[in-house]
């Protein structure tokens, strides 16, 4: 069966089962979303505006679309694979498990809006749950880890500066499972994945795990929230 049919089927079954005996408590819906403190090691505001990258895996890189595309300072949002090689970045491949990769996007974003620390606080937070070891919700497998791909020595700095913040200050009950590792290489996925859950708002996956999440961004980061959507590329 193909992966995308396969997770939309699961995804569909799991809330059924779920929900129904317990009240649809699990990933998605509506998980407690844990409102961060700012990094205390961050990058300030550019002076002048420009372009940085981040990329970032949690999860299905559906939802991790959907919610950077509607935070401030953010001018574009990619989905692809990173943490494998090019040559086996390939939606079926990928789903194996096998080949190293991370769904994962790849966000482009202005440095005098936003800073790398702001974005990983929403990363850290309302995109998807750093504790969860290898899966997401109801999708299972080292593709779908937690990981920060860090492009030069500063993002790294920060990066693991706010995850020992957060581990310090025990903000999850819960020890954080997030990698950080240098992006060897990011791989746009398929044309179908991108825009993905804006395309398909009533898709029983999209409801049930992403959706809540754009809500989440807009009541728990309200001057972050951007109405108007980035483009995919």
């Amino acid at each position: 069966m193909n992966c995308l049919i396969l997770r939309c089927a699961v995804t569909l079954f799991t809330a059924i089962t779920v929900c129904g005996f317990s009240g649809c408590s699990y990933a998605g819906g509506d998980a407690q979303v844990v409102r961060l403190p700012d990094p205390e090691i961050d990058a300030p505001l550019a002076k002048t505006g420009g372009q940085e990258t981040a990329v970032l895996a949690g999860g299905c890189f559906w939802g991790v679309q959907l919610v950077f595309q509607h935070v401030k300072g953010v001018t574009s949002v990619t989905s692809g694979y990173a943490g494998g090689s090019a040559q086996q970045a390939d939606y079926e491949l990928v789903s194996t498990g096998t080949t190293g990769h991370a769904e994962s996007v790849r966000i482009t974003y202005d440095p005098s809006k936003i800073s790398y620390g702001q974005l990983l606080k929403v990363y850290l937070s309302v995109a998807h749950d750093p504790t969860q070891l290898n899966r997401q919700g109801p999708d299972v497998g080292t593709q779908y880890r937690s990981e920060i791909f860090y492009t030069n020595g500063e993002q790294q700095k920060i990066a693991q500066a706010y995850i020992n913040q957060l581990q310090n200050a025990k903000v999850y009950s819960r020890p954080i499972v997030t990698k950080v590792a240098p992006l060897s290489g990011f791989y746009p996925a398929e044309g179908y994945h991108q825009d993905y859950a804006t395309l398909n708002p009533h898709s029983p996956y999209i409801v049930i795990n992403d959706l809540p999440k754009l809500s989440n961004l807009k009541a728990t980061y309200p001057l972050l929230f951007q109405t108007a959507k980035a483009p995919s590329s």
